[in-house]
């Protein structure tokens, strides 16, 4: 559950890792008017709810036998957030935790190992969501980790996301130095953690290579794809120029939300925070310019599925 969306996967253990039987994702806005209010609203619980609901008639539909369910920064950052997860469990029977940053980062990155090009020491991986944004560092040594395999990592959770980023700055049409601010807002914040480990160092060697999951990313990707529909088969895994990408973002950011909102890959639900979006993830690409990208249709959820196939494999 996290500031933007409302996410399930059900899956059952299979040869290659698990296999999914079943999947939800609605746009909740859990966080919407957080940053002014500092809590979330009735509406916006409501909305929370209702989709949390569908999620636990499909968790008894298909016997759901072992579970995780994990809020993130709205929930970490609103102060009737409690209260929220009471009402929750009262009206769904779902007992959910508040993760910390550092896990959240921990699980998307689990969830994107295998997109990993084995001959490149390093990775970036970062999940832009809708209240933060978090990066992970990996570095492949000889530190062994069930979740993250052989690489140490280190992770950067940024007070920025697609919705308080479109809040603060508007959300219908864009000009060239409004946009230009919100880039720059996200570049300056990583600088603290390149001072710390020279990652563009890394890059200039061809040490590093980038993945990107978030709908943000995944969206550019089915609009350099031309893809009428959305299609996660034929975006997860894909790559993204850099070039390609900050041009697809200039042109988004010049029309007004209709326009956006008429385009394959968006929709209305989207429209309006796409280019909050594209901004965040412009100012990661000028603060670390690999050039590419590798699109991932995947990350926490995954990795809490990851971690849940552990158990099943100890317990066996």
């Amino acid at each position: 559950m996290g500031t933007n969306n409302c996410r399930l996967l059900i899956a059952v253990p299979s040869d290659s890792g698990f296999r999914v039987i079943d999947a939800f994702s609605r746009i909740v806005r859990l966080g919407q008017g957080l940053q002014k209010h500092q809590k979330l609203s009735d509406d916006a619980m409501e909305r929370t709810v209702q989709a949390l609901k569908i999620c636990a008639r499909k968790m008894a539909k298909r016997n759901v036998t072992l579970s995780r369910l994990v809020a993130t920064e709205a929930c970490r950052r609103a102060r009737n957030c409690d209260a929220f997860l009471e009402r929750v469990a009262a009206e769904t029977d779902l007992e959910i935790e508040i993760i910390s940053t550092h896990e959240e980062a921990e699980l998307a990155l689990a969830g994107c190992v295998p997109l990993f090009n084995p001959d490149i020491p390093n990775a970036l991986v970062f999940d832009i969501g809708g209240g933060s944004t978090e990066l992970v560092w990996h570095r492949r040594d000889e530190t062994d980790s069930p979740r993250n395999g052989r690489g140490a990592l280190d992770a950067i959770s940024l007070p920025v996301g697609v919705v308080t980023l479109a809040e603060r700055h508007g959300g219908d049409r864009f000009d060239r130095e409004t946009y230009r601010r919100m880039v720059d807002e996200t570049r300056a914040a990583l600088d603290a953690f390149e001072a710390r480990f020279d990652i563009s160092s890394a890059i200039r060697d061809g040490a590093v290579q980038m993945v990107g999951t978030s709908g943000t990313v995944t969206t550019l990707a089915g609009i350099s794809m031309n893809l009428r529909r959305y299609d996660r088969d034929r975006v997860d895994g894909t790559y993204l120029d850099f070039e390609e990408m900050e041009e697809i973002a200039a042109r988004l950011a010049s029309v007004g939300f209709r326009e956006r909102a008429a385009m394959p890959c968006i929709g209305a639900e989207r429209a309006d925070l796409v280019v909050a979006g594209c901004a965040i993830l412009q100012g990661i690409c000028e603060r670390w310019p690999v050039g590419r990208l590798r699109v991932a249709d995947r990350g926490l959820r995954e990795g809490i599925l990851f971690d849940l196939l552990e158990q099943v494999t100890a317990a066996e």
